[in-house]
This record gives structure tokens, sequence and C-alpha cells, in this order.
């Protein structure tokens, strides 16, 4: 496989001219994802990293997806680029031929994954504030009027890859449940009023001096708005059942964060938005325990707190995130 991935990042170094193949050196596979090839490599003293479209996602649920993806995440990634420079990755190219893209290598002294953070039990409010901001920002200009969306118009991917495995996969398992999972998945599939990311999670969001840099834009589309705060909120809520310790100081961040966020919110009324992310977040929280992906760091005596929390939430959701983020703090205590 690493010969196969050198193969095409050399070869997606000469369609994009962007040196020499025999320049080309140290390629080196990189990890953190199901949906794709990614690997970094160096041409002559500078760094680059290249990501190519998997059409058979590495979980161990049969699950496609069209590689043609792999351009709705460059189009997402240079639309950010042009309304926030300091939150995405530079980019060299993108091939069709090839579902694959060239970008800027992150890295530096003031670089590191959200994910790892939050890991340790650290729960710093500025970052989940400004990847709040971040995302904000980026759905209110894609509500604009001016906003070119004819290049985001990727509903059937969105299903492939966010609402069939998350959602769908979940109301075959849990059939109680299905009548209120499946009108959730009805909402998010009708609504195109923002760009929706699809991945907004900590593993994606690299934090440079302070600015978020969310990558994994594979999903990208138009959609619902409380698609992606909800995606990120359930990671941070996912990370307090793993850290009991810290989980009220995680918990909090939930708040920092929908506050933040709320800031943003232009294109519609925010209670609305709020009363769908709460209706989400539940469905996600028992998506990443029995769906098709789910969360590698949880203990089986945390998956079982999971299920007993946001099963009732999913049966009679609640319109109010504080409300739900004092249940689960009352649950973890």
């Amino acid at each position: 496989m690493d010969r196969e991935l050198e193969t095409l990042c050399k070869a997606l170094v000469t369609e994009l001219k962007l040196g020499a193949v025999e320049d080309v050196s140290d390629v080196r596979p990189l990890t953190g994802g199901v949906a794709s090839d990614i690997a970094s490599l160096k041409i002559g003293d500078d760094v680059y990293c290249m990501k190519f479209a998997r059409e058979k996602l590495q979980v161990s649920e049969e699950w496609f997806a069209p590689v043609h993806r792999n351009e709705a995440e460059y189009a997402w990634l240079n639309f950010v680029g042009q309304i926030l420079p300091e939150c995405a990755p530079k980019l060299y190219g993108q091939s069709e031929s090839l579902s694959g893209f060239a970008m800027e290598f992150v890295s530096g002294e003031q670089v590191y994954l959200w994910k790892d953070e939050l890991l340790r039990g650290q729960a710093r409010p500025e970052a989940a504030r400004a990847v709040a901001a971040c995302l904000g920002k980026i759905h209110s200009a894609s509500a604009k009027p001016n906003f070119v969306r004819h290049k985001f118009n990727n509903h059937d991917d969105f299903k492939a890859l966010r609402l069939e495995p998350y959602l769908g996969f979940l109301a075959n398992k849990h059939a109680v449940l299905a009548e209120n999972i499946n009108a959730v998945e009805t909402g998010l599939a009708q609504k195109s009023d923002v760009l929706v990311h699809g991945d907004v999670s900590p593993k994606n969001i690299i934090l440079r001096n302070g600015c978020p840099i969310i990558l994994d834009a594979e999903c990208a589309t138009m959609g619902d708005a409380s698609f992606d705060p909800s995606f990120c909120l359930n990671h941070l809520i996912l990370k307090a059942f793993n850290s009991p310790a810290n989980a009220s100081n995680i918990l909090d961040m939930v708040e920092v964060f929908w506050g933040a966020y709320s800031d943003f919110i232009d294109w519609e009324d925010s209670a609305h938005l709020e009363e769908r992310v709460c209706a989400l977040v539940p469905i996600l929280m028992l998506a990443r325990i029995d769906g098709k992906s789910p969360v590698e760091y949880l203990s089986n005596e945390a998956r079982d707190q999971v299920r007993f929390v946001s099963m009732p939430l999913i049966s009679h959701p609640i319109s109010k995130l504080s409300d739900l983020i004092g249940l689960i703090k009352t649950e973890l205590s």
C-alpha cells in the first residue's frame, strides 16, 4: 500500500507541475482517517501533504463512498481560504483523474491537534471559542445571496457518507428509536441553508497559533446548519465520558462553543437551530457507539453510560442545550 501511495503521490506531483519526480523524497503515509489515503512528502526542501479519496472506507462494516468527494473537499478548503486565510492550509491543486489534491503540510511549534489536547483532559475554552467562531463565520458567509452554491450540491454524497451510516444504520439497529431518528434524518436531508463541512471533529482540527484549521471536508454540501455544531459538540461530550475527572470542564466548553457560534447565526432563528442541535446530538452520541464508525477510545463502561444518557434524549428531545448539558453533568457526577 505504501508503494501504491508513493506512486499516486508522484503522479500528482507530475500532473500539478509541483516539481520533478526525481526530486520527490521522504514519502510518509499519515494516519488518522478511514476515508482517504494521506501522505506527506518532500520536493527538495519543501514539505507537502497529498490526499486521495478511497472508495471503500476502512471500517468493520461495509461502507463505500464516491471518490469525487475529493473535489468537494478541495472546493470547501478553497472557499475558507478566501474568507478566513488563517484558518485554511495553502492549496497547490487538485486532480480529478487521481481523486487527489496537494496542500500545505501544517506543522510548527505552535501547532497541535485538538483531539490530542482533549484526550489529555485539557479543556481550554479559548480553543472551543475559536473553532466555533470559525465555523459560524463559514456558515454565515455561505448563507449570503452571492455565495456560489453549485459546487456544493452534494446531497447524495452527504447521504452516503453521513445520513445513512450514522442515522440510517442506527435506526435499523435501534428499532424503538427509529421513528425519531428517521424524522431528524429527513429534516437534515431537506435543508440546504449553509455550507456544511460534515466532519467537524477534534481529530480534524489543527490549532496553529490559536487559529483553527478544519480539515477533511469530504462531506461538504449545502445542508442544515445544525449538523456541524452537533457533530463537534458530540465529540466534546464523548470526551467528557472518557475523562470523568475533567468532565465538568469539558462540558462547560460545549456552552462556550454554542455561545460563540450563536453570535454568527444570521440566516435563521437561533432558537430553532438550537432545538435541532439538541435533537441531533444524542443521536450522534449513540451513533458513535453503535453505528458504522464507533469511537475507539471509550471503555465498555463509558459506552454503556452513553447509551443510558442518549437513548431517553432521542425518545424525548429537549430544546435547550444548557438543559442537555446539565443532564449529562448530573449523570457523570
